[in-house]
This record gives C-alpha cells, structure tokens and sequence, in this order.
C-alpha cells in the first residue's frame, strides 16, 4: 500500500498537541501558549499527516503584511531525513508569501537555515534557575500597576521591540489563566511591561520590556511575587543586550541553552536595548 502524505492547516486540538511535541523536545512551552499562538493567524500552524497521523509540525504565522515568524518546526523521529519535513516547510513558507520572516533557531541549525535564505542577527539565552529575589530594586519614581487590556501606550511600545502590531496577541495573551502582567509608569508614563506565566515546568518571564534596567527590576519585582518561593524560572535575553545578560546573572540564573535569531529578508530595526525577555521563541 503505497504511503499519502498530507500537508494541511492544524485544528486548535492539533496546535495544542504540537505544543505537546515542543515540551517533548524540550523547549517548556507556557501552558496557555497554544490558545494564545492560534489567535494570531489561523491559517499559520501546518501539520504533516502520514496514512492520517501527524508526522510532523510547523508555525509560520503571518502578524500583517510585512512580517511573519517561524517555530514548532518538528518532526517525529521515525521519520526524519526522509522529506517529510521540508516539503512541510515549504508549504508554510508559501503562507508566509513576500513577508519578512524571523525564527529562532538551534544554534547548531544555522547553516542550514542560511541555506535557506536565512541571515543571523544575534543569538538569545535562555537564563533559568531559582532566582535571588533579594537583589532586585524598586526605584522610587515608578508607578507599579496590573495591566488588563493593552493599551494604545503599550503598544507602541511593543512596536519598537516587535516588528509588527499584535493586538490581537496581546488581548488573547492578557487574559489567559495563569498569566500575570505588569506595566511601570514614570511621570505617568508608560516606561515597560512584563508577563510572567507557568510552563510545563517552572515559569517563564516575558515579555519584559523595559526602557531601563531600573524599570525591568521594579517589574521583575512584582512578577516573582506570583512565583512561590523556591520554583524555577526562566528569562530569555538577546545576547547583545549586556545589561539584559546582567540582570539574569545577578538574579541567580544560569544559562540554560541558546537560539539563533535569524530572518529572512532585512532584519528589522529592533530596540533591542529595551528587550530584557524575549516574549517566546516560538512566535516571537
């Protein structure tokens, strides 16, 4: 009986089990990450089914005309180096069209996604570990509140971190069980945002975004007392931003492992001075 490969778009129970695949490998997905990630684009989680069972997983989901980001590129490890894969993946590059396209990437992956038509921009670390709570202050002149909807402020603000509006993100992400996200105004200005939200295992810090190191510590503060004490908690922070890199070390994190940031077509302009979490590796 001759094989049927299938490549189609993945219900909402099939996304939720590719974020299944992605904590097999490993890579700690939030716990409410699947509803929140299929708001964005429901055309942008691709599966590859065998005689009727998933093989293999992809996201590729397009935030506007000009940018879409790539992740949950998985396949089952029975059938790996047979094709599967890559027919699956440039079946939801063609989702993705002209636009723009960011991963991040197994560092050790980097030449083949360059072969690809992918270029590195700078590498993440993910920082992980029981965090020192202790070294974390509160500057006097910031106004700590929660943050129940995203407002105009917020997202401009997340546009000089994050190549695209994502509203729509940012409501669905606001109001999912288990999240907890803060926002720091100076002079009644809005100077960052933060969500800490459980994972598979342990907790995950970001996005964290901050106009200062000040800030990202007042933040910090408020998200770590939603984390009882002794738990795990993880930060993932652009290589290049040092004070970033600091702050994590400070806090008692360890480097857990490493992702390439890579895109395809020009890099965009990021604030990455003001990125002290990475929102998530698997959409950006």
């Amino acid at each position: 009986m001759e094989n049927t490969y299938e490549i189609r778009v993945l219900s909402r129970a099939e996304i939720v089990r590719a974020t299944e695949w992605a904590a097999g490998e490993g890579w700690n997905p939030g716990r409410s990450d699947a509803v929140c990630f299929a708001s964005v684009d429901t055309d942008g989680f691709w599966g590859g089914f065998l005689n009727g069972e998933m093989i293999a997983c992809i996201s590729v989901v397009n935030y506007g005309a000009d940018f879409a980001f790539l992740g949950f590129y998985i396949v089952a490890p029975a059938h790996r180096g047979q094709g599967y894969g890559f027919a699956l993946w440039n079946r939801a590059m063609d989702h993705a069209g002209t636009r723009v396209v960011g991963l991040d990437g197994v560092v050790d992956q980097q030449a083949n996604y360059r072969k690809l038509g992918f270029e590195l921009a700078w590498n993440n670390i993910r920082f992980g570990g029981v965090p020192r709570r202790s070294c974390l202050k509160v500057a006097d002149d910031l106004q700590i509140g929660d943050v129940a909807a995203p407002s105009e402020a917020l997202e401009e603000m997340d546009r000089s971190v994050f190549p695209a509006p994502r509203g729509g993100f940012w409501r669905a992400w606001l109001g999912a069980p288990g999240h907890v996200c803060i926002e720091a105004k100076r002079a009644g200005q809005l100077a960052g945002f933060g969500t800490v939200r459980p994972c598979e295992t342990g907790w995950k810090l970001g996005p964290l975004t901050a106009s200062d190191r000040s800030v990202a510590e007042a933040i910090l503060t408020r998200l770590l007392e939603a984390v009882p004490d002794g738990d795990t908690v993880f930060l993932d922070v652009p290589e290049p931003h040092g004070a970033a890199v600091a702050l994590a070390r400070e806090l008692g994190l360890e480097p857990v492992f490493e992702t390439a940031r890579m895109y395809r077509g020009p890099a965009p302009d990021l604030a990455v001075e003001q990125i002290f979490g990475v929102t998530t590796f698997e959409l950006g």
